[in-house]
């Protein structure tokens, strides 16, 4: 028993010790693919051009923010694909003044056919999952944090 379990466990630290198959570096397509995904959501949303925010979330797509009321108790806040686009075609961010409208999109990594990007917009903060889909890059996952929430 005692020699089963240290080949197991010394199998697991050889395993841990030996590298990953290596990922090929990220490319700059992709690179430009990613920020131009993340810039039709943002742009997209100040513009209120629904197909551009369609062109940018994968119909899966789960936007959250975690929302807490006065007595500490949080809930998760969930959109869907639908709703943000919905909510792009009846106007969304369309009354943002151009010179109040913030745009700065940050890739934070890529991996693969995986990717982290950080979008600051005018009121929000947004952290997006993107996944290459088809061969092309979509925002799968948003977890999005109010810029003016009291703390």
């Amino acid at each position: 028993m005692k020699l089963s379990i240290l080949l197991i466990s010394g199998a697991a630290l050889l395993a841990c010790a030996v590298p990953a198959a290596a990922q090929p570096a990220p490319t700059a397509a992709d690179s430009a693919a990613i920020r131009a995904a993340a810039l039709d959501y943002v742009e997209g949303w100040y513009t209120g051009d629904a197909e551009r925010m369609a062109r940018a979330v994968h119909p899966e797509l789960a936007k959250r923010i975690v929302e807490t009321d006065a007595a500490g108790v949080s809930q998760l806040g969930r959109m869907r694909a639908s709703d943000l686009i919905g909510g792009t075609r009846e106007g969304g961010g369309r009354d943002t003044p151009a010179e109040l409208q913030q745009k700065d999109v940050v890739i934070l990594d890529i991996f693969g056919n995986a990717a982290s990007v950080r979008a600051t917009m005018s009121g929000w903060v947004d952290y997006m999952h993107l996944a290459k889909w088809n061969g092309q890059w979509k925002i799968v996952n948003v977890l999005w944090e109010l810029k003016s929430r009291p703390r």
